[in-house]
């Protein structure tokens, strides 16, 4: 399979700590990477450094065989990128942020048939800022799409949907993963990380203390179910009953 992105010895400091500690991984096209560890465990240095909007201490990236840094303008126009904490201005409508976003590309999907494909087509005269939580979010995701990428970052993608949309989200990703896209996550959803990823890497204080399927994770923990798996690898579970 052809390999889409390569990260080799990801270093990343601040004030003499690690946020990213000798970090490598690699996505091939046509799969879904899942990101994964607590808050603060460096999961945002790492794919901003990827993205190239902060500059790594040290190490090599290359996404689509190009550097994020050097070539920043045209990878963008291959990449589709939605993040949690997003904002924009209080009056602007879906239909006119859709067409805003589609003018920064060369080629770019129909913005009304991916609305109408995540279940919102009716907000297009609404202001973002009216919309409910699990619209808007489904909006963010939307936005990635709009430039026809190859290579999609979704931090947190389902945050705010119920049972049945982020299962419909589920199942829209499935076949643009079947399509070619090829798919980075970060998600706090284990049954989502379990539904959809091929590969894993689980990031704890900055390192890596996983890597592989979600198979190899459970087979590697005295667990037979995947959440208890990475309760046990990231020790959050004995943080929980600490906090009680």
């Amino acid at each position: 399979m052809q390999e889409i992105i390569k990260v080799s010895q990801l270093t990343k400091t601040y004030s003499g700590t690690p946020a990213a500690d000798q970090i490598s991984l690699s996505v091939n096209r046509g799969t879904v990477f899942g990101l994964i560890g607590a808050n603060g465990a460096g999961k945002s240095t790492v794919i901003e450094c990827m993205l190239g909007t902060k500059k790594a201490d040290s190490g090599k990236i290359s996404i689509l065989g190009m550097n994020p840094l050097k070539e920043r303008k045209k990878l963008f126009e291959k990449v589709g990128v939605q993040f949690q904490e997003t904002n924009y201005q209080d009056s602007i409508t879906v239909q006119e942020l859709c067409q805003v976003t589609a003018s920064l590309y060369h080629e770019a999907e129909d913005p009304l048939e991916l609305l109408s494909r995540f279940g919102i087509a009716d907000k297009l005269k609404t202001q973002v800022k009216d919309l409910s939580g699990g619209q808007r979010q489904r909006l963010f995701i939307i936005l990635a799409l709009i430039p026809k990428p190859e290579v999609v970052f979704l931090d947190e993608l389902t945050t705010g949907l119920d049972a049945r949309a982020r299962r419909e989200v589920w199942n829209i990703l499935s076949l643009l993963k079947e399509s070619g896209l090829t798919i980075f996550l970060t998600s706090h959803f284990m049954d989502e990380i379990e539904k959809l990823c091929d590969c894993i890497c689980i990031l704890k204080k900055g390192k890596i203390i996983f890597y592989g399927t979600v198979s190899e994770a459970i087979d590697s923990s005295p667990h037979s179910r995947f959440e208890d798996a990475y309760l046990w690898y990231t020790d959050e579970e004995e943080l929980t009953y600490e906090n009680l």
